[in-house]
């Protein structure tokens, strides 16, 4: 499913091809812990959808 979200930190929108269901949208939306709603989804990809930050761009606010 694609997912469009603008960046909390940056302002940027992107869209992302995201193996998740519109039923696990609705589910994590309705108070679901996110990891439990969308079990396939790595933590970047959690994190894209919470707040529309991708890992680069947490790579570029905080390098290693």
């Amino acid at each position: 499913m694609e997912i469009t979200k603008t960046s909390i930190h940056s302002g940027i929108t992107r869209t992302l091809n995201l193996n998740v269901t519109a039923e696990e949208i609705a589910t994590w939306k309705a108070g679901e812990l996110i990891q439990d709603a969308m079990p396939r989804l790595n933590a970047d990809e959690r994190e894209f959808i919470k707040t529309g930050i991708t890992s680069q761009e947490w790579q570029e606010i905080w390098p290693l």
